[in-house]
């Protein structure tokens, strides 16, 4: 792997303003807005502790990635190093787990996208809304890299100045400086303590968790469509620890210290239910129009992030060479039809088969994530050795206290994926998930197997990898 970018075609259409904005916004999910919910109910106000938690194992492996898009900036993001530290069959995995997780996800937000509007266009049917989102933000990914740029970063900007607005008003009240502000921080123990579910409910909160922050990752791969792909990476993960800490950890924080945790409207919409106890005027609409904004922003992202790593499979022989062709502005609009294609068979399955077909595909992303995780974990630790053995002094942005920061992270991860495998809650989601990684370990070795054999320009046959 060069150390120079290798971009296989794709023009830098992304510039800096986008980069920042990407990174600061690929954190704040509608699951923050909407999933916390369920954990806090789940948890009580020590929910703030699984954030806490999960946000620091998300930071950990987010530095492990930067040390080595830094140090080798590379078509692909984790995909190549998995593939050139663990091996073809990681790095096939890895590629194309990745790949299937975000189709999924661009079939669940365009549901979610179509939920929202319905509330204000009841007249018109689920799926012609959610067509009707897949369909804009499919064209708006198929014009340039930078299209998709200029949405995300207004996207983001939403988010982020939702964010902030909301832990400044909140900060305010727990003061008493808010208009009939009670102030204090007695919600944080008045209702059964802070932990009343137990420290058992606290840890296992930490599962869900982690799902909130994927997203984090996807800079490393906007990366390779935007000038300074080094300069943008290392600027976005020195900045992640304040965006945990204050988004997620912060933002939580103020929600069960505002308002009880075990309120019925914590569980349908923490933020909205804050916002209500501020008497903030039109709650559900503003809510309803950030949580869209989140949706939008997930589901262009996914797009955007599925198109760009099908596009990288290509480079390597992994996927269909079909997907390597590029339009005149350098984007891959038959790998981003390709997940579009994809989305929309999820969202029909949506409406034919809610349960049955939805359901699975659903449930057999949950732990996908947490896979792809694993295996940037363990490349960083082979990867960083071999750097440093054969290329000293390459590496610039380093892992923290490595090798024990690095192996205890890897720990903590196949640990969060046992108990994944163990709780009743997220049980089904693992086992799906492996099923998803054992369906395409056995189309890796189906392919090794039948790819015909290729003459090497020695004469010698080998076999394409």
């Amino acid at each position: 792997m060069s150390a120079a970018p290798e971009t296989g075609g794709l023009r830098p259409g992304l510039a800096k303003r986008h980069m920042n904005l990407i990174a600061l916004g690929g954190v704040i999910g509608a699951g923050l807005f909407v999933g916390s919910g369920v954990v806090i109910s789940s948890t009580g106000p020590a929910a703030v502790v699984s954030f806490l938690i999960a946000g620091i194992l998300t930071v950990l492996i987010m530095r492990m990635l930067a040390e080595m898009t830094v140090a080798r900036p590379a078509l692909g993001s984790f995909y190549a190093y998995a593939r050139e530290a663990l091996g073809d069959r990681a790095g096939f995995a890895v590629g194309w787990m990745y790949w299937y997780f975000f189709v999924i996800v661009v079939a669940v937000e365009a549901v979610a996208g179509g939920r929202i509007l319905r509330l204000w266009l009841p007249g018109v049917p689920l799926w012609v809304l959610s067509l009707g989102l897949l369909l804009l933000l499919t064209a708006t990914n198929l014009v340039s890299a930078r299209s998709y740029g200029e949405f995300e970063y207004w996207f983001s900007s939403i988010k982020v100045v939702a964010i902030v607005v909301f832990l400044a008003v909140g900060v305010l009240y727990l003061f008493g400086v808010w208009p009939g502000a009670r102030g204090g921080l007695g919600n944080l123990v008045d209702h059964g303590g802070f932990a009343p579910l137990g420290i058992g409910a606290v840890l296992a909160a930490v599962v869900p968790c982690i799902g909130f922050y994927t997203g984090a990752e996807i800079v490393t791969i906007a990366a390779a469509e935007s000038a300074e792909p080094r300069q943008a990476v290392a600027r976005a993960m020195r900045s992640i620890i304040l965006r945990v800490v204050a988004f997620y950890v912060g933002s939580v924080f103020l929600v069960v210290a505002i308002e009880p945790w075990n309120s019925e409207a914590i569980a349908v919409s923490p933020y909205a239910a804050v916002l209500a106890v501020l008497g903030i005027p039109a709650v559900g609409t503003i809510m309803n129009a950030i949580v869209l904004t989140a949706v939008l922003s997930c589901l262009n992202s996914a797009l955007y992030t599925s198109s760009r790593m099908l596009f990288a499979l290509t480079r390597t022989g992994d996927a269909p060479r079909a997907f390597t062709r590029l339009s005149g502005k350098g984007v891959p609009r038959r790998a981003i039809l390709a997940g579009t294609v994809a989305g929309f068979g999820s969202v029909v399955a949506a409406y034919v088969s809610p349960d049955l077909v939805f359901g699975f595909l659903v449930n057999s992303y949950g732990a996908v994530a947490l896979f792809v995780y694993l295996a940037i974990a363990v490349a960083q630790v082979r990867l960083r050795r071999r750097i440093e053995r054969e290329e000293p002094g390459e590496i610039t942005l380093k892992m923290w206290l490595f090798p024990g920061l690095s192996y205890a992270t890897i720990i903590a991860l196949a640990a969060v994926l046992a108990a994944m495998a163990i709780l009743p809650a997220s049980r089904s989601q693992f086992w799906l998930s492996a099923i998803t990684l054992a369906v395409i370990l056995a189309v890796f070795e189906v392919r090794k197997r039948y790819r015909h054999d290729r003459v090497s320009p020695t004469g010698m046959v080998h076999s394409s990898r």
